[in-house]
C-alpha cells in the first residue's frame, strides 16, 4: 500500500488510521477493512511497536489500530510512546480473549488506551465479522470530530429569554467552545434543562446506586470507584459493555483501585451494602427483591442496543425494585443504551448524574441522556465520584 504523509485535517476529511500488528493475516485483514470503509483512510501499518512508532511520528494518525503482543516492542511498551508522539491520536488495543490478552487490555486502558477490539484466534480471523464490525464501529466513533461553520452575524439567533426563576437546569461543568476546545459535531447531542416529573425526586439515601458505561468507561469506573469510600453502604451495580472474561478481569482491577469491594456478579447472589457488582461479559443483570433484600439475577436473552450486558435492563429493573430510591450514573460511552432506562428510574424519583462531554472519550450514552433532558446534573469524572458521595450520604 502507498503510506500518505500527513495532511491538514479540514472540517469533511475522514479519520486517518494506522494499523500495528505483527501478524501478517489479522494486518491484512484490519487493513483491507479500513481501506474498504468510507468513513476511514489507511494511510501506513506495521509490524511491531518499533517500525509503530516511527510510523506514527512521519504519518501523525487520527487512529491507532495497536496489537497487545508483538516481538521488539509489545503493545504495552508502544502505547506511552505513541500517545507521547502524537498528542490526541486514539489507540484501539486489539486484543484476544484470553486471561492474558484480558489482563493487558485493562492496564493499557488505565494508560490512555481509548477502546478495545476482542480479536478471535489466528484461525479463526478469516470469518471474523463480529471483530470487523466491532472495530470499524469503534474506530467512527473514536474519530475527530468536524469543526462545524463559524456562523456569520446573519446566522446569530437573538438571545434566548431568560430563564423563569426556580426553573431546574443542568449544571453546565464545561468552559464555552473557544479555538483550542475539540471540535463538535453539527450533530453531537445538546444538553437540555432536565424536564419536569410526574414524580418528586427521592432524595433519601439511595437504596441502590446503579452505574452504565461503555467506551472509556473502564477508566471512568476507576476513577469513580476510587473516590467512594468504604462508609458509602449502598450497594453499587454496573454494566459495563465488555466480552466475558473481560468483566471479572476489571473488577479486580477496580478493587484494587479502591476501598470497595468489587466482583462480578452471580445468578441470584445477595447484594451487600457497600459492595460493587459488575454484570458479566454476555449475561444482562437485573436486580430482584424479596423479603430478604435486593438480589441478582441473570440471563442471556437477546442483546438490547446490540449489547449483553446493556444498562437499558439494568436501570429499569432498579427503577421497579426501589421505587426511585436509587441513583443512576451515565458514563462515557457511544450508542444511547441507558436512556430509556435512565427516563424509566427519573420518572419514579430516582436521580440521574451523566459524566460531560469534556472528559468523556465518546459522549454517545451520556449525551443521549443529557439531549432528552434526563440528566439532573451533568458533572466531570473529577467530580463524579464526590457527586455520587454526596448523594449516597443523603444529600442533594
Amino acid at each position: 500500500m502507498t503510506e500518505l504523509a500527513p495532511t491538514a485535517s479540514p472540517a469533511h476529511s475522514i479519520a486517518r488510521v494506522l494499523v500495528i500488528d505483527d501478524s501478517a493475516v489479522a494486518r491484512g485483514l484490519m487493513t483491507r477493512w479500513v481501506e474498504e470503509d468510507s468513513d476511514l483512510t489507511l494511510i501506513g501499518s506495521a509490524v511491531d511497536g518499533e517500525q509503530g512508532l516511527r510510523k506514527a511520528e512521519e504519518l501523525k494518525p487520527d487512529l491507532i489500530v495497536l496489537d497487545v503482543e508483538m516481538p521488539k516492542m509489545d503493545g504495552l511498551a508502544a502505547l506511552p510512546l505513541l500517545l507521547k508522539a502524537v498528542p490526541g491520536c486514539k489507540v484501539v488495543m486489539a486484543s484476544t480473549l484470553t486471561r492474558r490478552g484480558g489482563e493487558v487490555t485493562i492496564r493499557a486502558l488505565s494508560m490512555g488506551a481509548a477502546d478495545y477490539a476482542s480479536k478471535p484466534q489466528a484461525g479463526r480471523l478469516a470469518g471474523a465479522e463480529e471483530f470487523r464490525r466491532d472495530l470499524l464501529s469503534k474506530l467512527k466513533a473514536l474519530a475527530p470530530r468536524p469543526i462545524p461553520p463559524v456562523p456569520t452575524q446573519r446566522d446569530m439567533s437573538p438571545p434566548a429569554a431568560p430563564t423563569a426563576p426556580g426553573a431546574p437546569v443542568a449544571r453546565a461543568t464545561t468552559p464555552p467552545p473557544s479555538a483550542s476546545a475539540p471540535a463538535k459535531k453539527a450533530f453531537a447531542p445538546v444538553a437540555q434543562p432536565p424536564q419536569g416529573r410526574g414524580t418528586p425526586r427521592n432524595t433519601a439515601r439511595p437504596e441502590i446506586i446503579a452505574i452504565g458505561s461503555s467506551t472509556g468507561g473502564p477508566q471512568a469506573l476507576r476513577d469513580v470507584i476510587a473516590a467512594i469510600p468504604a462508609d458509602v453502604r449502598s450497594p453499587i451495580v454496573i454494566a459495563q459493555h465488555m466480552p466475558a472474561l473481560f468483566t471479572k478481569i476489571l473488577a479486580e482491577h477496580l478493587t484494587k483501585a479502591g476501598k470497595l469491594v468489587c466482583k462480578e456478579a452471580e445468578d441470584n447472589e445477595r447484594l451487600k451494602p457497600g459492595c460493587v457488582y459488575i454484570a458479566p461479559g454476555d449475561f444482562h443483570m437485573t436486580i430482584r427483591k424479596d423479603a430478604a433484600g435486593f438480589y441478582a439475577v441473570l440471563d442471556q436473552t437477546p442483546p438490547i442496543n446490540f449489547c449483553r450486558p446493556a444498562v437499558d435492563p439494568l436501570f429499569q429493573s432498579v427503577a421497579e425494585v426501589t421505587r426511585g430510591a436509587a441513583l443512576g450514573i451515565v458514563l462515557t460511552g457511544m450508542g444511547h443504551d441507558g436512556r430509556e432506562g435512565a427516563r424509566m428510574l427519573r420518572s419514579v424519583g430516582g436521580t440521574i448524574l451523566a459524566q460531560d462531554e469534556a472528559t468523556s472519550v465518546v459522549w454517545g450514552m451520556p449525551g443521549a441522556v443529557a439531549e432528552a433532558g434526563l440528566a439532573d446534573e451533568i458533572l466531570s469524572l473529577a467530580d463524579m465520584g464526590p457527586g455520587i458521595v454526596r448523594r449516597a450520604k443523603g444529600g442533594n
